[in-house]
C-alpha cells in the first residue's frame, strides 16, 4: 500500500476502509427488519432535522405568541422547549408523529410492536430534548434516543 491509499482511506473514514476489506455492512434498517427504500424504510437525515426544524419553529412561536408576550431570548426558549416535550409526548405518544413529522411523511414507530407507547414516547422525548442522545447515531442511523425508547424513525 502506497502513501496515497493509505491516506485516502483514512480520509474516507473506518466504515469505507472496512468495506474495502470484504465486510458487508448492508443496508440502514436491515437489522430491523426494515425494507432499503419507500415507506417503511428508515428515514433520512434530512428528512428528520427538517421536521425537527418545524416542530422547533412551531414551539417557538406557541412560546412567542401565547405566554412570553414578546421575545426574550432565554424565556422564550425555555418555554418552547417546555411546549416542544408537552406537543412530542402528546402526538408521537398517541398518533406516532408531530407536526413537523406529518409534513415531511415520517412517523415514529415501536421495533417490537409498531405503535409507540406513552411510556416509550416519554423515554425518547425526554431524551431528544436533552439533545446529546440525538446526537449519537448508530450504523442504522437511529439516535441514542431511539435505541434506548426502541423505537425507530421511517418513512411513512
Amino acid at each position: 500500500m502506497d502513501n496515497r491509499e493509505a491516506i485516502g482511506s483514512w480520509l474516507s473514514g473506518p466504515r469505507a476502509a472496512a468495506e474495502d476489506a470484504g465486510v458487508d455492512f448492508g443496508y440502514r434498517g436491515e437489522q430491523l427488519g426494515l425494507p432499503q427504500e419507500g415507506p417503511g424504510s428508515i428515514a433520512r437525515p434530512g428528512r428528520r432535522l427538517g421536521a425537527l426544524a418545524v416542530d422547533w419553529g412551531l414551539s417557538v412561536l406557541i412560546a412567542y405568541s401565547l405566554i412570553t408576550d414578546g421575545y426574550r431570548p432565554a424565556t422564550t426558549g425555555n418555554w418552547a422547549l417546555l411546549v416542544f416535550l408537552v406537543m412530542s409526548l402528546l402526538t408521537v405518544g398517541t398518533i406516532g408523529f408531530t407536526p413537523g413529522k406529518r409534513l415531511f411523511r415520517l412517523r415514529v414507530v415501536s421495533v417490537d410492536t409498531g405503535a409507540v407507547s406513552p411510556l416509550r414516547s416519554a423515554v425518547r422525548t425526554v431524551l431528544l430534548c436533552l439533545a446529546v442522545p440525538a446526537l449519537v447515531w448508530d450504523r442504522d442511523g437511529r439516535g441514542l434516543h431511539d435505541r434506548l425508547a426502541r423505537t425507530v424513525e421511517v418513512r411513512g
